[in-house]
C-alpha cells in the first residue's frame, strides 16, 4: 500500500487542523493506522491510532482530548482532526499502517509496515 499524508499548514494557537492520509493499493479497511509526528531535532513519536475497523482508537497523553484520529473505510482515507492546537504541536506528521494485525491500535514505529511522506504542522504562538 502507499499512504500519502496532506492538510498540514501554519495556524494560530488554539485554531485546528485536519490531517488526512489516503491509502492506494489495497482497502483501508485491510490496516491498522496511526499518526505519528517528529519535530525538528528530535525523535519521531507516536500520536494516535485506530484500530482495523475503527472501532478502537488510542492517543498519546500530549494530545489526548485535543485530537480525533477516525478511519473512513469506504473512501480509504484516515483522518486526524487537531484542535486547540499549541506550539508544542509542530512537527511534520506521518501516517502508517499495520497490514497484519486484526484488533488493537499500535504505539510502536516498530508495529507499522507502511509510511507515508509526512506532511507539516507549524503553531505559531
Amino acid at each position: 500500500v502507499q499512504l500519502q499524508a496532506s492538510g498540514g499548514g501554519l495556524v494560530q494557537a488554539g485554531g485546528s487542523l485536519r490531517l488526512s492520509c489516503v491509502a492506494s493499493g489495497r482497502p483501508i479497511i485491510s490496516y491498522a493506522l496511526g499518526w505519528f509526528r517528529q519535530a525538528s531535532g528530535k525523535e519521531r513519536e507516536f500520536v494516535a491510532a485506530i484500530s482495523r475497523r475503527g472501532g478502537s482508537t488510542s492517543y498519546a497523553d500530549s494530545v489526548k482530548d485535543r485530537f480525533t484520529i477516525s478511519k473512513d473505510n469506504a473512501n480509504t482515507m484516515v483522518y486526524l482532526q487537531m484542535d486547540n492546537l499549541k506550539p508544542e504541536d509542530t512537527a511534520v506528521y506521518y501516517c502508517a499502517a499495520n497490514r497484519a494485525a486484526f484488533y488493537g491500535t499500535f504505539g510502536r514505529e516498530k508495529d507499522y509496515d507502511y509510511w507515508g511522506q509526512g506532511t507539516l504542522v507549524t503553531v505559531s504562538s
